[in-house]
């Protein structure tokens, strides 16, 4: 299993139309979409820098787990994304090593990425999310 790179830093905001326009025409980010992401109850827009991107969060449910982010936090940064090669292994290996793991096996995310979290007390209070693309 390899880390691959930071392949996105993903933001909570209550309005991705809202917030759009600042990373887009003010920082000169490149919009590449949106998409709904239904079981995990999110809209999401992703907005390129270099070979990472920045990933909008907006809740499409009061129990989304990104609306009670945003109760109790308020907008910011939610979770930086990490692109590895192999999940399984990474989630073996990150197992293997006493980490606490909020997903055992991976799911599909966004970009029909395979994604699975580990969980914030793990890792300094930064929640991490793995990712590898289905292709």
């Amino acid at each position: 299993m390899s880390v691959e790179k930071i392949a996105h830093i993903g933001i909570a905001v209550e309005s991705i139309e809202k917030w759009i326009s600042f990373y887009r025409d003010v920082l000169g980010l490149e919009y590449t979409g949106s998409e709904d992401v239904p079981e995990q109850k999110v809209r999401v827009a992703f907005l390129t820098i270099g070979e990472s991107s920045i990933e909008l969060l907006e809740p499409t449910s009061e129990d989304s787990p990104i609306a009670k982010f945003l109760e109790t936090r308020g907008s910011g940064i939610h979770h930086i994304a990490i692109q590895v090669d192999d999940i399984e292994a990474a989630l073996a290996r990150h197992h293997d090593a006493g980490a606490r793991l909020i997903d055992n096996e991976p799911r599909i995310g966004a970009h029909d990425m395979k994604i699975a979290f580990i969980h914030p007390k793990t890792s300094g209070g930064v929640l991490i999310e793995l990712c590898q693309p289905s292709h």
